[in-house]
């Protein structure tokens, strides 16, 4: 039976808008590190809309705490990964992790539609991460000494080589800040790639084990 709780109303209605404001958040984010020769007005501008978002996921996430109906200390230790994505906005794309745990957890017949939306999310939400990654790093790298991200086209080539975990080494991250970072896209790109390599792995099983269970009363 699916869950019909006012948690699961709430997240099944605000599941858009959220994603929206993400974007717009990480848009923001972007125009304030790359657009370097704009008037200080429209720094301050993108800051504040940074600073308006980070208060409406914090309000969100009380939202999801109240209707649990849990005590804040365990609802924070039992939703590490909300707590996380409210502190670092920047890594809400990984938000699509706990949907492929609950799809681990379901059994009987494979769910065509529910797979295909947790590969399809994995795969944005990767691209999400590395384009925020590439846009924390530089932001850090940039004018370090020594550093040898110069441009954000090397802040991009960092962040595909590093969620592919290929890790080539010709660029890497000097600065403390930056090999914060590059850590947390490590763990962030095998959390993503392991939803998307075990979803396409489990979707395959259950098909091939139900076709095999509907030829086996006609041999």
């Amino acid at each position: 039976m699916d869950d019909d709780s006012p948690l699961a109303r709430w997240e099944q209605h605000t599941e858009i808008p959220l994603f929206i404001a993400s974007m717009v958040y990480l848009a923001a984010y972007a125009a304030h590190v790359l657009a370097i020769g704009l008037a200080p007005v429209w720094h301050t501008l993108f800051l504040s809309v940074l600073l308006v978002l980070w208060m409406l996921f914090a309000l969100e996430y009380v939202v999801r705490w109240r209707l649990s109906g849990q005590r804040w200390g365990h609802y924070v230790a039992t939703h590490v990964l909300n707590t996380i994505v409210v502190l670092l906005p920047l890594l809400r794309p990984l938000r699509m992790v706990p949907l492929y745990e609950a799809i681990q957890r379901k059994r009987g017949e494979p769910r065509l539609a529910l797979y295909g939306r947790v590969i399809s999310y994995a795969g944005l939400s990767t691209v999400l991460l590395g384009f925020s990654g590439a846009l924390a790093v530089y932001q850090q790298e940039r004018g370090a000494p020594g550093a040898t991200m110069r441009t954000f086209g090397d802040a991009v080539w960092w962040a595909c080589s590093t969620l592919s975990t290929v890790g080539y080494g010709d660029v890497t991250p000097v600065t403390p800040g930056g090999r914060v970072i590059a850590t947390g896209m490590m763990a962030g790109g095998l959390a993503l790639l392991g939803a998307v390599t075990g979803s396409f792995s489990s979707w395959l099983l259950q098909t091939f084990t139900r076709e095999s269970d509907e030829r086996l009363p006609g041999k």
